[in-house]
């Protein structure tokens, strides 16, 4: 009788455990991100050709900067791609930028940091809190470099596959306390007028209407954004030909699917691209044309690795080094322009061990973001000034100089 008892105890006991390991399980793994097909097919990958080498380019003025940020791309993240993708001895376009270096990504409150600190650090060049988007923790907004690249007469563009109101594109651009206040992020982005916006989010600027809006207020952002001189795109189609001053390209109502039917991010950073760079002596309603800013990321690296999804991170990564490419081959022809590769942080403790002699296999550690240091690649002119081990605030700082914009960084008026 007893021992039955003491079975029955601890049956119990090994079902309450079961029970609570499934439920911090399950807390962990809910990021509420969107539903995505977990495509792993990579044939659309082309690396770079074996002999490809690039010199530095230190003879020449920056006139452009492309800073393209892989979110939650670390240092295992491309080993992982490039050894699934061109093999061991191979390169991924990044890793062909004669430049390396590796960057801090703490924030100010947390050893391992969110994109919205990690974003405000790139492109404000000051520390905040988890969450806080283009500002410090007492709630000083700061001026981005891309405001301080257009108040100096540059064009400007953000590209993003996650909602272009997401975290990183945001703390180019906008100024909240919290992160999830992407109906205003919509609006500080549209009021700021930047030239290129392409990416997904249009329920945040949908009036609250129409079918899959996420406002509750009677402003209509895409009409606002037509009256400003937008031309509003949401098709694949559309991306081609465009000659406009100012394009909204709003391809999902969440986040992109990164599938064919819409625009890949290379096409997007062509686009962008193709729309920001003007003939030398162009004129617009402002001074002569003075070059432009262009900030591209690849959103869902962070969302495959934080689901430890090893075929999804992958593709996520290659599309990424795909928009790498298409920066690479107008930065060569151009000789004016600094493209630097990094990214705001790690994501899921990636490691590789072997598997075999000639196999790598991914392991991780988390559902989360790390703490490692990120990776750094750079090209062009004053790419000298991006090697060695960087805080993240340091790389607005340094794009501030070579642009010869003083006084940065320095708060809002």
């Amino acid at each position: 009788m007893r021992q039955s008892k003491f079975m029955q105890h601890a049956c119990t006991l090994l079902l309450i455990i079961f029970a609570l390991f499934f439920i911090v399980h399950a807390e962990e793994v809910n990021f509420n991100y969107p539903s995505i097909d977990h495509d792993s097919d990579i044939s659309f990958y082309e690396g770079p050709k074996q002999d490809v080498s690039y010199a530095l380019n230190k003879h020449e003025s920056v006139r452009n900067v492309i800073l393209l940020i892989g979110d939650g791309m670390g240092p295992a993240q491309v080993t992982l791609a490039r050894t699934s993708s061109v093999g061991l001895a191979g390169k991924l376009h990044m890793e062909t930028l004669p430049v390396t270096g590796r960057v801090r990504t703490h924030s100010a409150d947390n050893v391992v940091t969110d994109s919205a600190a990690s974003g405000t650090a790139m492109a404000c060049g000051v520390k905040t809190n988890n969450g806080m988007i283009g500002m410090t923790p007492d709630g000083t907004q700061y001026t981005s470099i891309l405001e301080a690249a257009q108040k100096d007469g540059m064009l400007t563009g953000l590209v993003a596959t996650s909602a272009i109101t997401h975290a990183t594109p945001a703390s180019f651009a906008s100024h909240v306390k919290s992160r999830n206040n992407e109906v205003t992020i919509a609006e500080h982005l549209i009021e700021q007028q930047i030239n290129v916006l392409l990416g997904g989010g249009r329920h945040f600027f949908l009036h609250k209407s129409e079918t899959g809006s996420k406002r509750k207020d009677n402003k209509n952002l895409i009409t606002d954004a037509m009256k400003l001189g937008y031309k509003v795109i949401k098709d694949r189609s559309e991306i081609y030909g465009l000659k406009e001053s100012h394009v909204l390209g709003l391809f999902q109502l969440d986040a992109m699917t990164t599938q064919a039917s819409e625009p890949m991010l290379d096409e997007m950073t062509s686009a962008a691209i193709g729309l920001l760079n003007k003939p030398s002596g162009y004129i617009l309603t402002r001074p002569l044309y003075k070059g432009f800013f262009l900030m591209v990321e690849g959103s869902q690296i962070d969302w495959r690795c934080h689901s430890n999804d090893a075929k999804g991170c992958i593709r996520q990564t290659l599309l990424f080094d795909q928009a790498v490419k298409s920066a690479m081959d107008f930065a060569v022809k151009d000789k004016h322009t600094l493209v630097i590769v990094t990214a705001d942080h790690e994501t899921g403790g990636l490691t590789l061990v072997k598997r075999s002699k000639t196999q790598l296999a991914p392991k991780w550690s988390t559902k989360s973001h790390s703490g490692i240091p990120v990776p750094l690649y750079a090209y062009g002119p004053g790419a000298e000034n991006f090697m060695g081990t960087l805080d993240n605030t340091e790389i607005p700082r340094k794009i501030a100089k070579l642009l010869r914009i003083s006084d940065f960084p320095k708060p809002r008026k």
